[in-house]
C-alpha cells in the first residue's frame, strides 16, 4: 500500500512503537503526522496539505475520546482503531465494521490491516455511524486501564495493571513498581495515571504515591494519627497516607469501595 499515514495516539511509548514498526517494515508508508489530542487532530485535519490515506487512532486521547474528532470534522479516509482495551470496544467496532488492532501491535497485524486498506476492505470513516458506535461503547460500564506499554532499555514491555504494586513520583519522575519487584520509568504523571485506574483496586495515598490493594502490607498508626504503610515489594519511598485521606483510605481498604482516586 502506497500511502500517507496519520497517527493519533497520546501514549508516547505507543506512538514511538507504531512509528518505528511502520517506517521500518513498510517502505511505501509515509508518516504525515503524529498527534496526541482531539483538538490537535481536528486542527491538523482541517488545515493539512497532504490528506492521509489511512489513520491509526487510539480511543482514549489526552482531551477526550477519538469519536469527538468525528463529530467536529469530516474524515474521508479509512480509520484503524489501535487500542489497549479489548472486550467492550471490540464488540462495538465489529458491529460497526471498524477495523481495529490490539496493543501491543505486531508487524503481522499491521501488514494485515494495511492489506485490507489496499483491498478497500476497510470502509471510509465518512460512512461510519459514529452515533451508533458511541452509543454502543457508552452503554458499557466504565472500563479502566488494563495494561501499560513501557520502555525498558531498547525494548517495549507490556505490564498488566493487575500486576502493578504501586506508582510513585520522585525527583520529577514517575515510576511503576510491579508486584514482582520490577521498576519502570513512565512518561505519564500521577494525575494522569490516577484517572486511568480502577479506584476499587488503587488508592492515591498522597500527591506522590498511588498504591494497589495487593501492595498494602502492614498498616501502622504514628503520631498525630498519621498512617504509614508497609508496601509489598518493600520500598524506601514515602508511604504515609495524607491526613485528609486517612478515613477514606481505611474505608477503601476494608470495603474496596470505589473512592480511592
Amino acid at each position: 500500500m502506497n500511502g500517507n499515514v496519520l497517527i493519533i495516539e497520546d501514549e508516547l511509548v505507543a506512538q514511538q512503537a507504531l512509528v518505528r514498526s511502520l517506517t521500518t517494515n513498510f517502505d511505501d508508508i509515509r508518516i504525515v503526522g503524529v498527534l496526541d489530542s482531539v483538538d490537535k487532530s481536528v486542527s491538523w485535519l482541517e488545515n493539512c496539505q497532504s490528506y492521509p490515506d489511512v489513520i491509526f487512532m487510539d480511543v482514549e486521547l489526552s482531551d477526550g475520546k477519538c469519536f469527538d474528532i468525528f463529530e467536529r470534522t469530516k474524515i474521508n479516509c479509512p480509520v484503524i482503531i489501535v487500542t489497549a482495551y479489548n472486550n467492550y470496544a471490540i464488540k462495538a467496532f465489529e458491529v460497526n465494521s471498524i477495523d481495529y488492532l490490539l496493543k501491543p501491535v505486531s508487524v503481522a497485524d499491521l501488514a494485515r490491516a494495511l492489506e485490507r486498506c489496499r483491498n478497500r476492505q476497510i470502509k471510509s470513516a465518512e460512512n461510519i455511524d459514529i452515533e451508533a458506535l458511541r452509543a454502543a461503547i457508552s452503554s458499557e460500564a466504565r472500563r479502566y486501564k488494563q495494561r501499560y506499554l513501557l520502555r525498558y532499555n531498547d525494548k517495549i514491555v507490556m505490564v498488566e495493571t493487575a500486576n502493578i504494586a504501586y506508582f510513585y513520583s520522585e525527583d520529577g519522575c514517575t515510576y511503576l513498581m510491579t508486584l514482582a519487584g520490577d521498576k519502570y520509568l513512565m512518561d505519564n504523571s500521577l494525575d494522569t495515571i490516577s484517572k486511568e485506574l480502577n479506584p476499587a483496586n488503587f488508592f492515591r495515598i498522597s500527591r506522590s504515591c498511588i498504591v494497589s490493594d495487593k501492595a498494602v502490607g502492614n498498616v501502622a498508626k504514628r503520631l498525630g494519627n498519621r498512617i504509614k504503610l508497609t508496601l509489598k515489594p518493600a520500598s524506601d519511598i514515602d508511604s504515609f497516607v495524607s491526613r485528609s485521606k486517612t478515613a477514606d483510605f481505611l474505608n477503601w481498604l476494608e470495603s474496596g469501595e470505589q473512592q480511592g482516586l
